[in-house]
């Protein structure tokens, strides 16, 4: 790669992209492409939209555009795109408000404001979501501006475009100064988003009350020039540099806004309400930009019990974002998180991430008041999994019992601090779940903001996600022991379908080697599912239950195999591996292996290399812990 080639063809890319013009040819480009001149909240909802959606099973809109960086935040992200950003782009009042993300450390808040201000910043290069700005104006504002109010109303009719606004005072002057009045002759440029340039985005950041000025987010007086125009109401005497400012067209984001001294938060309540804002000797200005600020929930409580703050809190959209809860997504941030370390030369062997999620949306759950309904069900329920006796309607009352579920509980950077921890201290070089759950262990000794009673209680998460870890790790090694493991369960599968549709019909079997008429194997048939605990007076109705789904599956033009029913495949696995345990016990636990268990063992640990994804050294250390659990 010629990076300097690269750099050359970016930089001859972005000059292709450029555009300059009259605004006589600006109307040219909005008569053909209304959408040039939309607002800033359509703008933004118009790139989310433009990346994609996709539609789940369970009714739950995917937005891609959130989906590729945040993970498990479907339903949070849905409604913030559909509360808020469909319905302030169709000009409802909704854009009149500031956007209030509330939600618990490391939920997502931050990481969604930044895939907006480098969403936009992208999106203002294509075709989609190109904008033009008046030349020369510090707040590259719209130029349709130049359209007096009266002709407004017809321009609307013919262009199909709505105007709001008015000039600021910088171009007001310009266009008496420089253009005589003129306004097809004002010069209009293309403008790309940046917000290392400060332009259409920016970031108010308070500080010390006593010392930060108003300035930073409206601009203030150039004293040095003054003496040259003679009035600090001259615009050419300001500078326009403040955050309101620059954030015109596009996305401010006003951090630890509910701690802010009250001087800064009056600009907003006119800036949102009626799309201006005051700074120095000016009539109003108007802009038009997104105001969006992230907080957490005892901030909140605390902003909206000061009954000074009735008036701001009435301008605000607040849109919870909680902890993901969902195990697969978990190790998904963890993964994430981990690849953008500088540990890749060291291995983390499979399920390691998976114990420390379990941990993780353990510490979330809220515990349920429906029958027979621990936190372990939940957290499978939760992660798509198939839990008996429960169904996609309980799952729904499960969601609903606690509006509030995900907004505490530990937080995924205090886990990866942990997983840094078992990487950096380890003298090996791979880590697994006991390493990380013992890292967790520990820096629960340390933790800053946990009582006596939640480290008792997440201690027993530990244990509880140990014990998952315990199942995960037997299966993995007794997969690996059984020799074409899957042709030997779809086998067993075949055969235990045969006699279940026998039984069902009241019909016989028949030997596929002498043709005799059998009656259906009742003892393969117990055996098969004695191992998810189907008791004898259910067996008629799970029985049942699966010819019923094979039906289903006909009828959609689907083949019914080995994964299309989960408690089912359980059965089949555990079935082959009971067949198994002695096997598998004997060799792993032998301190001095003979030739036979020897080859065994290395024909395993190949397996667990080539098909499971650890290295030998992992592989070694599994098959030494599932020993020792199978001799306990």
């Amino acid at each position: 790669m010629d990076i300097l080639k690269r750099i050359a063809a970016q930089k001859e890319k972005e000059e292709k992209l450029r555009w300059e013009g009259t605004f006589a040819e600006y109307l040219k480009i909005v008569k053909q492409q209304p959408h040039v001149a939309c607002t800033a909240h359509a703008r933004v909802y118009n790139m989310i939209k433009h990346a994609g959606l996709e539609e789940k099973e369970d009714g739950t809109k995917e937005y891609l555009f959130f989906s590729r960086e945040l993970y498990g935040l479907d339903k949070a992200i849905q409604r913030l795109v559909e509360e808020y950003f469909h319905s302030a782009a169709k000009r409802l009042d909704v854009r009149k408000r500031i956007l209030l993300l509330m939600g618990p450390v490391s939920g997502g808040k931050s990481t969604i404001v930044t895939l907006l201000k480098k969403g936009l910043e992208q999106f203002s290069r294509t075709d989609e979501g190109a904008l033009y700005g008046i030349k020369g104006c510090p707040m590259h504002e719209e130029p349709l501006h130049l359209i007096p109010h009266e002709l407004r109303p017809e321009f609307e009719q013919d262009y199909g475009v709505k105007i709001e606004g008015e000039l600021c005072p910088v171009c007001q002057l310009r266009l008496e100064e420089e253009y005589n009045g003129r306004v097809e002759d004002v010069i209009v440029e293309r403008v790309f988003l940046s917000e290392s340039k400060r332009v259409g985005i920016g970031t108010f950041s308070p500080s010390d009350p006593k010392s930060q000025d108003i300035a930073d987010l409206t601009g203030s007086i150039d004293f040095s020039t003054i003496t040259e125009f003679g009035s600090e109401s001259d615009p050419r005497a300001y500078r326009f540099d403040g955050e309101l400012n620059k954030a015109n067209r596009g996305l401010m984001e006003f951090q630890e806004m509910l701690k802010c001294d009250e001087k800064f938060l009056w600009n907003l309540l006119s800036l949102t309400q009626e799309g201006n804002f005051k700074a120095g000797r000016f009539a109003l200005i108007s802009a038009d930009e997104l105001i969006v600020a992230h907080t957490n929930e005892a901030e909140y409580r605390s902003f909206i019990s000061n009954k000074k703050n009735e008036a701001l809190q009435s301008r605000m959209i607040v849109i919870p974002i909680p902890y993901n809860l969902s195990v697969t997504q978990e190790e998904r941030i963890y993964e994430k998180l981990i690849k953008e370390s500088d540990v890749a030369d060291k291995h983390i062997a499979p399920h390691t991430l998976r114990a420390a999620a379990i941990f993780s949306i353990l510490t979330r759950l809220k515990e349920s008041k429906k029958s027979g309904v621990d936190l372990l069900k939940k957290l499978k329920l939760y992660d798509g999994k198939e839990v008996d006796g429960f169904k996609e309607t309980d799952l729904e009352e499960l969601r609903n019992e606690h509006p509030d579920e995900g907004m505490s509980g530990i937080d995924p950077r205090y886990v990866i601090n942990r997983i840094s921890s078992a990487l950096i201290s380890t003298d090996k070089d791979y880590i697994n779940a006991l390493d990380v759950l013992r890292s967790l262990k520990e820096g629960l000794d340390t933790h800053p903001s946990i009582t006596k009673e939640q480290r008792e209680r997440f201690l027993n998460f530990i244990s509880v996600a140990r014990k998952e870890y315990d199942e995960l790790a037997k299966k993995e090694v007794q997969k690996a022991f059984v020799y074409s493991y899957e042709e030997s369960a779809k086998t067993l599968l075949e055969n235990y379908l045969d006699n279940v549709e026998a039984y069902c019909n009241w019909q016989k079997i028949r030997d596929p080697i002498t043709g005799e008429e059998l009656d259906p194997d009742e003892k393969l048939m117990r055996s098969i599912e004695e191992q998810i605990g189907i008791s004898e007076n259910a067996k008629k109705a799970f029985r049942e239950e699966i010819l019923i789904r094979i039906s289903a599956y006909a009828r959609k033009g689907k083949k019914f195999d080995y994964n299309s029913h989960e408690r089912l495949r359980e059965a089949i696995q555990k079935k082959l591996f009971a067949d198994l345990k002695d096997v598998v016990k004997i060799t792993t636990s032998s301190k001095t292996p003979d030739e036979n268990q020897l080859k065994k063992i290395n024909e395993v640990i190949n397996r667990l290399v080539e098909e499971h994804g650890y290295t030998p050294a992992s592989a070694n250390d599994l098959l030494r812990y599932v020993g020792s659990l199978l001799n306990r």
